[in-house]
């Protein structure tokens, strides 16, 4: 029919399509998790097979078909166990149907997988990620299913329920004659444009009348003449189960591409078909048909998602109200005793308030706290958990007052439990044998009748793997849009169920089946039960108390020994952590206080004790690694020991003034050491946090004129050998050293007041100046051979030379004594040589302009400078670098020395002659702050100074000439997606053939998705467009390039263009009719284009999101969605929440979301909680994820979890670890490494590349099926 079009887009719904082209394995490490509070099992998807689900979900909950089903035994349909047998004759099919159907029924699971019946069918992993139509699929499944069950009882069981008739009639109105034909159909096809709903579509079709008149007459065969005539239908035969197909999808012969119809098509949820029928003598309820399940499709001609609205016949399910029903309407009462407004100080009355006004006298359990924010103003946590606990335990220890319901999760008063007509029966659990200490039972006790039900109950949405609860009103929203229905089916009124039926999943299910699901069940509990022991074991370190002594605010240990490690489960209490400890340790004797450790640079501080031994560790925030220590609670080692954050020790770096008296010193010495002489000595102290500074003075045996001094790093006055530092204030001296955010490794310098006078030692005002003593005013030369910016390498190592200087030499003399001093003036006769810093890896910084002093040049004595060949730029010069190519690494690099007074043209021309190029047609560009090609020098008269570059600055000549005034000269990229099963479609036709240029083979690989193979951008050539032309008419340029001449769009609206910023995709160009100059396009700028399946015309406040979910219980993710999400009136994380909970039908406090960064390989998660403001105080602005830290921008990936399947919090892949760890293995060989990680691979010319596949071709939907005659 329609081939592959209903290709899951990025419209689809839901959490469980796999990735794409994997089949969804049949038994995972981990249990599939159990079935929700509606105790009915989605359907997993498999990449593509929504459609099927949404069918065979349909027929399932068909009891009648179910049941015909069931009726036919082994010895008719065989055993899967012989269909390898050549001999054998297995009806697989009907087979692996029953066996899903049973699991849907008695297994304990959230979602039954479909990949044992997709086997059946003959399918590939390409078949099952390929969407197809479902009213094609239901025609072919009941053609697979009636030759499967050839020569069996059920042969005609789809005949007998599906089956109906019409008949077409010509009548002649010349002589009355009757022309019949009866047509057979197991569902009718409406076409839905021009009609206002479904009866009168039917009307059209089985009463109006057709005329053959005029130019258009008829040949009756009667008189045998041309004559006028009337055709009509109607239905002669009705079957028990009417299927009708909405026909959407239609073809626009005007516009030569496909639509979807979305106007409105209203359907009843009962009707009649008596007067649509030839044969109306009959009771009213033979032509009543009511709706049982409406099929959805979501999306547009090209893609989207199914799902289906079920009424579930035989009350299997749990069905609860939608929670929007749950909450109270404000309905204007007469003041009384109960309406007074409770005293907010109590707990109790405000509590029993909020359930009594409840129109249910129930709240769930886990919306009381938001109830209770909305009485109050304020949370639980705040208002009343410092004197009464945690709420939950609150409502326990009332119960008198409370009593909790439906399992746990609604609570109600006591006086007034739960209505009944809101409290179903408790879901229905399979057994696991005949095991009376088994929690689950297949067999549950008969549970009254409710006296009435709730008006449109027992409507659910199963949407994939997730089943929900829905009205029956939520059908009248299908009825147009985007999302709308596409199937219906009813059944006769006259079609009651047995008694026995209702509430019993088991009714009619064969023996064998019963024991496949017991078994499966018992498997399933062991499995999560052995799932959760290794999912809570916690590797806890343990130190002992003896092993330690406190010292310098900290804990150090005494001896070398490990500590000791304990595997324990974080689900038993702290009391049974101390009983386990004190069987380990034999020798302790007294009380045990177990105490939250942390490993600080200080050494080992202590935070918050585990005090309640009834406490579950994983309660009291006890993680894997977390360290505790083992003492009695006050002291160690004799030494009371402060415990908790404020005392968290801080490691300073004390100074001290070196005046001669101290000998043998020099290896803590700053600057001295050669005879006794002066300088600074440093010694690593640790102090409590809380202590002052007064108490720290007194801890140093310091007197109380010693001044303290922090050091002011970047000050005046600093290189040259003189450093600057801030005395602190008599205000200073009482506060502690987290009030003065003093840090690890800050320092700090001790000034007693004789060593003041000491001329190394300037004090004015609040600052103290620190000269370098003469003894210690050196430099350290060392000479390399090689030229650049060359690596440090130990080979390659020259000789040294420590030069005698003070903060006024100058540089030129530092270079001469130098020379004399390695002996290399014959060397370096006649050859030009420079000074260059270096930094602390060793890499060669710029190189100093010899005619500036030390200190003018910023240069600290006592550091290393390196003697490099090459020249030393003048006060009047600039010292640049350049690179040839686009890309920073993709041609030749040097370094040029020129006067700031030239301009742009000539210093393309000297560059150009060291690069050893010819030829005109070369412009320079800048490198901007990320090392990326930016803007072109436009103006090549002007000075170097004037466009204010500096020291170290990059330049890029870049092929190609400048623009004309007016004129933007962009470069062109083609995406690539991996696959053809995104939501972009391939372009790469003959484009390798059509590719010209420097560029024309040079490629790009950009992350896409997390989990997927990188998409791939491909040169296409250069556009040369005004800047006044339109963003429509750019793209209408673009694809006229010899490289695009193939691709054929209906209109520029199909086509996405994004700005590559670094290589990488950048933002989306908004707005068709918006000029280039507005959306501050540049000559230079590098574009990509993407081809789309349909128009797009994104607004300037919405981002363009790649959303990803999360595969429960893997650390994988299903393939990309495209979300636009309008950020326009509320950028916060609520309203991308919203956005993704209307996109995947969950509730948006079920949704966990996170950043994917791909430049580090880390995820940012997005904090589900929101700061509550009190009313006194002004409201306050809503985070924003358009600003820091997030920056969300277009092609973000934004990885969802759903908290509730799914409680692994951690976003991180395995290929997010392996990346890392290459990052880490990269930066520990050094600089030498190949290339660094990150989101994008540059690909030379010379590398061959995999051509990207195709477009999958249209292929119609077929299940392959035996031969059973």
């Amino acid at each position: 029919m329609f081939g592959s079009l209903f290709e899951e887009e990025e419209e689809g719904e839901g959490f469980s399509p796999a990735p794409s082209g994997a089949r969804m394995l049949k038994g995972g490490e981990e249990p599939p998790p159990p079935r929700g509070r509606v105790n009915l099992s989605g359907i997993k998807n498999q990449g593509g097979t929504c459609y099927l689900n949404s069918l065979l979900q349909t027929l399932f909950f068909t009891p009648e078909f179910r049941e015909e089903l069931f009726s036919l035994g082994p010895e008719e349909l065989g055993c899967l166990e012989d269909k390898d047998k050549p001999e054998a004759k297995v009806r697989v099919i009907p087979l692996e149907l029953q066996r899903l159907f049973a699991r849907l029924l008695l297994v304990d699971q959230q979602s039954a997988s479909t990949a044992d019946l997709t086997d059946s069918f003959g399918w590939n992993n390409s078949e099952e990620s390929r969407q197809h139509d479902v009213q094609e699929l239901n025609r072919i499944l009941f053609s697979a299913l009636e030759h499967s069950l050839v020569d069996t009882s059920g042969s005609t069981f789809i005949h007998r329920l599906y089956h109906g008739t019409t008949v077409n009639s010509i009548v002649c109105m010349e002589c009355g004659n009757v022309s019949q034909r009866q047509e057979d159909f197991l569902d009718l096809t409406v076409c839905v444009r021009g009609v206002c709903g479904l009866e009168g579509a039917l009307w059209d079709m089985f009463v109006e009348k057709e005329m053959f008149e005029g130019s258009n007459l008829y040949r009756c065969g009667q008189c045998d003449l041309l004559v006028t005539a009337a055709k009509s239908a109607k239905l002669r035969k009705l079957p028990p189960f009417l299927t009708v197909s909405l026909l959407r999808f239609n073809f626009d012969f005007a516009k030569c591409e496909r639509y979807k119809e979305t106007g409105r098509c209203a359907f009843p949820l009962v009707i009649s078909l008596r007067p649509f029928c030839e044969q109306m003598d009959g009771e009213d309820s033979d032509y009543s048909y009511q709706l049982f399940s409406v099929i959805i499709h979501k999306g547009g001609c090209y893609g989207g998602h199914y799902h289906v609205y079920i009424k579930d016949v035989d009350h299997l399910g749990l069905w609860e109200p939608p929670e929007d029903d749950s909450k109270p309407k404000l309905q204007k009462k007469d003041v009384g005793v109960c309406d007074l407004e409770p005293e907010k100080d109590d707990p109790l009355s405000v509590l029993s308030s909020i359930i009594s006004q409840d129109a249910n006298k129930s709240v769930l359990l886990d919306q009381l706290g938001q109830r209770l924010m909305d009485k109050i103003g304020s949370s639980w946590s705040k208002k009343y958990r410092k004197h009464y606990g945690p709420i939950g335990k609150f409502i326990q220890n009332h119960s008198d007052v409370f009593v909790l319901a439906h399992n746990g999760t609604r609570v109600a008063l006591k006086a007034n439990p739960p209505s009944p007509v809101t409290q179903p029966p408790s879901p229905v659990k399979p057994t696991l044998g005949p095991d009376p200490n088994n929690t689950v039972d297949l067999h549950p006790e008969p549970q009254p009748e409710t006296t009435c039900e709730v008006e449109g109950s027992h409507w659910f949405d199963l949407n994939d793997s997730t089943v929900t609860c829905i009205h029956e009103k939520d059908i009248e929203k299908m009825f147009q849009g985007r999302e709308s229905a596409y199937m219906l089916f009813y059944r006769k009124t006259t079609l009651r169920r047995p008694t026995e039926a209702r509430r019993n999943p088991e009714y009619k299910v064969p023996p064998h089946l019963f024991q496949m699901a017991e078994e499966e069940n018992r498997s399933l509990q062991q499995r999560r039960e052995e799932l959760e022991a290794s999912s809570n074991r916690v590797e806890l370190v343990l130190h002992l108390a003896p092993r330690y002594k406190l010292e310098n605010g900290a804990l150090q240990p005494i001896s070398v020994e490990q500590n000791e490690t304990l595997s324990f489960d974080r689900r038993k209490t702290v009391g049974d952590l101390r009983m386990t400890i004190y069987q380990m340790q034999d020798f302790w004797e007294g009380d045990m206080s177990l105490t939250v450790a942390k490993s600080l640079p200080s050494g080992l501080h202590l935070y918050n004790t585990l005090t309640d031994d009834e406490v579950s560790l994983y309660s009291a925030g006890i993680l894997t690694g977390t360290g505790l220590f083992v003492w009695n609670g006050k002291e160690v080692c004799g030494a009371a020991v402060q415990t908790g954050a404020e005392w968290e020790p801080v490691l300073l770096t004390v100074v001290r003034p070196s005046l001669g008296e101290e000998k043998g010193e020099a290896g803590n010495q700053v600057g001295g050491g050669r005879g006794g002489g002066e300088g600074l000595l440093k010694e690593s102290r640790g102090f409590a946090g809380k202590v002052t500074l007064d108490e720290l003075r007194e801890a140093l045996g310091e007197p109380q004129e010693s001044l303290l001094c922090q050091e002011k790093r970047g000050g005046e006055g600093e290189g040259g050998g003189r450093s600057g530092w801030r005395v602190f204030c008599p205000e200073d001296m009482q506060k502690t050293l987290k009030e003065l955010a003093l840090k690890d490794g800050d320092s700090l310098l001790v000034l007693e007041p004789h060593a003041r006078d000491n001329s190394s030692f300037s004090v004015s005002g609040d600052m103290v100046t620190v000269t370098t003593p003469s003894d210690c005013r050196w430099l350290q030369v060392e000479y390399r051979t090689e030229r650049g910016g060359g690596d440090r390498k130990e080979e390659e190592e020259g000789r040294r030379a420590k030069v005698p200087a003070s903060g006024n030499t100058l540089l030129f003399e530092v270079k001469q004594r130098a020379i004399e001093e390695l002996q290399l003036q014959e060397q370096l006769m006649g050859v030009e040589c420079c000074l260059r810093q270096m930094d602390h890896a060793g890499k060669l910084l710029l190189p100093v302009c010899e005619e500036l002093s030390v200190r003018d040049a910023g240069i600290r004595l006592m550091t290393s400078l390196s003697l490099c060949l090459g020249m030393a730029p003048k006060n009047t010069q600039l010292f640049l670098y350049y690179t040839v190519g686009t890309a920073p690494s993709s041609g030749l690099e040097g370094d040029i020395i020129v006067e700031q007074s030239c301009t742009v043209k000539q210093c393309l021309k000297a560059m150009l002659a060291l690069a050893g190029l010819e030829g005109d047609s070369w412009h320079l560009r800048r490198m901007d702050w990320c090392e990326e090609v930016g803007e072109a020098l436009m103006d090549e008269e002007v000075s170097l100074s004037e466009l204010k570059l500096n020291h170290g600055d990059t330049l890029v000549i870049t092929e190609g000439r400048l623009p004309s005034k007016g004129f933007l000269k962009l470069s062109v990229w083609l995406y690539v997606e991996p696959s053809a099963e995104g939501p972009g479609v391939s372009m790469d036709k003959s484009v390798n053939d059509n590719a010209e240029g420097p560029m024309g083979d040079q490629r790009l690989e950009v992350m896409s998705a997390v989990n997927r193979a990188m998409a791939e951008l491909r040169t296409v050539g250069q556009v040369e467009i005004s800047e006044e032309a339109t963003l429509e008419d750019l793209k209408t340029q673009i694809l006229t390039l010899p490289a695009l001449q193939f691709v054929c769009v209906p209109s520029p609206a199909f086509v996405r263009l994004w700005q590559l910023e670094g290589h990488r995709l950048g933002h989306i160009l908004r707005g068709q009719q918006v000029t280039l100059r507005k959306l501050k396009l540049s000559s230079g700028m590098e574009l990509c284009v993407q081809q789309l399946l349909g128009e797009e015309d994104i607004g300037p406040k919405e981002v363009l999101l790649r959303v990803q979910m999360g595969v429960p219980g893997k650390r994988e993710y299903y393939p990309p969605q495209d979300l636009i999400w309008d950020a326009s009136r509320d950028p916060s994380p609520r309203s991308l929440r919203s956005a993704l909970s209307l996109r995947y039908g969950l509730s948006p406090d079920s949704l966990l979301l996170a950043k994917h960064k791909p430049l580090t390989h880390t995820w940012e998660t997005i904090s589900n909680w929101s700061q509550q403001v009190s009313k006194r105080k002004k409201k306050k602005k809503a985070e924003s994820l358009l600003g820091a830290p997030f920056h969300l921008k277009d092609g973000d990936i934004i990885g969802v979890k759903n908290l509730l399947i799914d409680s692994n919090r951690d976003f991180s892949t395995q290929q997010d670890e392996e990346k890392l760890r290459e990052g880490l293995e990269q930066r520990r060989n050094g600089p030498g490494a190949t290339a660094e990680p990150g989101n994008i691979q540059f690909k030379g010319p010379e590398k061959k590349i995999v051509p990207i596949k195709a477009r999958k071709p249209e292929v119609a939907l077929s299940i392959n099926v035996g031969v059973f005659r």
